[in-house]
């Protein structure tokens, strides 16, 4: 499982009516760059993403449908499940 947000929403909080979210250094710990972005997007089983760019590549490498995305002010977040059976 990967967490992956842009990096300009770090220590923010994201909120629409009752519904607060933060962004914290905390969770979202460790800054990596773009190739390192779609190594992990390609490898991990499960993503949760926050944020225009990262979302942007993940719909781009068609690991999800742009249907998926929801938006909470404005700010794109998606979660993506690969579910892939060995029998």
């Amino acid at each position: 499982m990967i967490n992956i947000c842009d990096a300009e929403l770090i220590d923010s909080k994201i909120k629409e009516g009752e519904l607060e979210i933060v962004i914290s250094k905390e969770y979202f710990n460790e800054f990596i760059d773009e190739q390192e972005a779609v190594r992990l997007l390609k490898a991990c089983s499960i993503a949760n993403l926050v944020g225009k760019s990262i979302v942007g590549k993940a719909l781009e490498l068609r690991l999800a449908s742009p249907y998926s995305v929801r938006y909470i002010a404005g700010v794109p977040f998606l979660m993506i499940f690969k579910f892939v059976h060995n029998y």
